[in-house]
């Protein structure tokens, strides 16, 4: 951010994300993030309570709002002057309406995913920014953090890079637990979703963004089933696919929080990609801070390449391993900020997310017939 910049910004949204990781984010960003000037939820008791966090973690007292007080609502948030930004961390399908509402009020906006409920409202509502507020110069980016993940874009580098050549299939697996004391599940709007897919959707589309960003050819078709394995998960809790890219891969997306026990998440979980010169994988496990003496969750880049001579007999294998840590959200809120300046990285472009959400929409409708998901797109 420009030091002549004295713009601040506000979060629309007091949940858990916001209080653990937009927050602390903004902590690490420091002078690189405009000032923290306000905070907003429907309720006052949890407006306060991100507030006084803000408080402590940014040396900052923001200003609260929360419904029900004319002179404190979202409508005075918004007619701020010394508000140039809003981060909106609502319930999903409350979130498209809030988007257009910051627009329309002036306010260049990054907004949590998914970029919205299903790929008709998500387009509907790129197509109203492209018309209406992306003329203004009014910035819009949705903050999918795996697209920022340090880890995932050294996977995606090392592919172009062509350290396992051509890829030919891939594969993407997720296994979760939640039970009805998590945390997430005791978030009233996911304990009685009103949008597809409840937990499949808000969290399925970080795994899609991880392949997006990874593989170098997009992803067209899909066919698969979902199910529902545990009534409180409702509508869906598991889907199995089979999906192809453009370039004639194909590969397997796995994704469930169904896990009978919390061991089962480690089975098999992660990305591998397979080429014709080697392969790929990508797991987010522990590593030492040697500085604080504490394990810190990383995502590990393993990179197996395979050698052949001038006759083309198979030679030792060659390893890379690559270690990033997981900063994904300070890292697209850094993009999203620079954005504000004129240093535009594409990172959080909303065509991008309303992928993420067609594919879940995909696997959660397929029912095994073949989905084209640009035509999804297109249609939708």
């Amino acid at each position: 951010m420009s030091a002549s910049n004295t713009a601040g910004t506000a979060i629309l949204g007091a949940g858990l994300f916001a209080k653990e990781a937009h927050l602390p984010a903004l902590q690490i960003l420091g002078p690189l993030a405009p000032k923290l000037r306000a905070v907003y939820s429907r309720s006052e008791k949890s407006a306060r309570e991100l507030a006084a966090q803000a408080t402590a973690l940014l040396n900052t007292t923001p200003d609260v709002y929360f419904d029900g007080n004319p002179s404190l609502n979202l409508d005075a948030l918004l007619a701020r002057s010394d508000i140039s930004s809003v981060i909106v961390i609502l319930p999903i399908t409350q979130q498209p309406s809030i988007i257009l509402k910051a627009l329309a009020a002036g306010k260049h906006v990054l907004s949590e995913k998914p970029v919205a409920p299903d790929a008709a409202s998500g387009a509907k509502l790129i197509a109203q920014y492209e018309a209406q507020y992306k003329p203004k110069g009014l910035v819009w980016r949705v903050a999918e953090n795996f697209e920022a993940e340090p880890g995932f874009i050294a996977a995606g580098r090392a592919i172009a890079a062509g350290k396992i050549g051509k890829i030919t299939f891939f594969s993407s697996r997720t296994v979760n637990f939640i039970d009805k004391d998590s945390k997430w599940y005791k978030t009233p709007w996911r304990t009685v979703p009103d949008y597809q897919g409840g937990f499949l959707l808000d969290g399925g589309v970080h795994s899609v963004a991880a392949l997006r960003v990874i593989l170098p050819s997009a992803m067209t078709h899909l066919s698969g089933f979902a199910s529902l394995n545990k009534e409180w998960l409702a509508p869906h809790d598991t889907i199995n696919t089979i999906i192809k890219n453009a370039d004639g891969s194909h590969g397997i997306f796995e994704l469930s929080f169904a896990a009978p026990s919390p061991s089962r998440s480690n089975a098999g979980r992660g990305i591998v990609i397979t080429g014709t010169d080697g392969w790929l994988e990508v797991q987010q496990t522990l590593a030492r801070d040697l500085i604080r003496d504490v394990e810190k969750p990383i995502f590990r880049v393993t990179i197996k390449s395979a050698t052949r001579d001038a006759n083309g007999v198979l030679g030792p294998e060659k390893e890379e391993v690559i270690d990033e840590p997981i900063r994904g959200v300070e890292l697209e809120q850094a993009s999203f900020f620079a954005a504000l300046d004129g240093k535009d990285d594409g990172l959080g472009s909303p065509l991008g997310t309303l992928k993420d959400v067609a594919v879940i929409e995909a696997a959660l409708t397929s029912g095994g017939e073949l989905i084209d998901l640009e035509k999804l797109i297109s249609q939708s």
